[in-house]
């Protein structure tokens, strides 16, 4: 959960946002806006302040070593996992394609900011876990960010650490 330098036998990938997905998903929200109508039951719309992130796999027999994250100023960021093999202009998101469990980091407004990010370290070491199984199985992976209290994804460094399976 820190920004050391991951050893030489190790894949850190980083999240990315994914803008032009993103943008497809606000467009979605706003066209069921201008015309009135209401999201399909089960359908989970993206908020305001959410976003689109990928990871992409060119290794896919991996498994989880670590997070590396930090967040200038303060803030709380929950990552969610999608297992969705994403085709946005024929499926839209739906609630049952999220993963338990989610990803929470933040720092307190009042926190100094050499202070470390705080996170659910059980929870994070699970959702590790269930990404590097994802990716036995596909080539990316998406994720919903979600920036709250503060945080914001200028300020923000996110990836993972890998050991290829042996």
């Amino acid at each position: 959960m820190d920004q050391a330098k991951a050893p030489s036998d190790t894949m850190v990938l980083a999240f990315k946002e994914d803008a032009a997905l993103t943008e497809m998903m606000r467009l979605r929200v706003s066209s069921l806006q201008r015309s009135g109508l209401k999201r399909q039951d089960g359908e989970r719309l993206l908020l305001p302040h959410e976003a689109v992130y990928r990871l992409d796999f060119h290794i896919q027999e991996l498994d989880f070593s670590r997070w590396y994250f930090s967040l200038s100023g303060h803030g709380r960021v929950t990552i969610t996992g999608i297992s969705q093999h994403w085709t946005p202009d024929l499926t839209h998101l739906m609630t049952r394609q999220l993963l338990e469990p989610i990803g929470t980091f933040w720092r307190n407004a009042d926190d100094p900011e050499d202070l470390p990010l705080k996170c659910l370290e059980a929870d994070m070491q699970e959702f590790g876990e269930r990404i590097a199984e994802q990716a036995k199985v596909r080539k990316v992976m998406y994720f919903l960010f979600a920036f709250k209290d503060g945080a914001a994804a200028a300020n923000l460094s996110c990836s993972v650490e890998f050991t290829p399976e042996i």
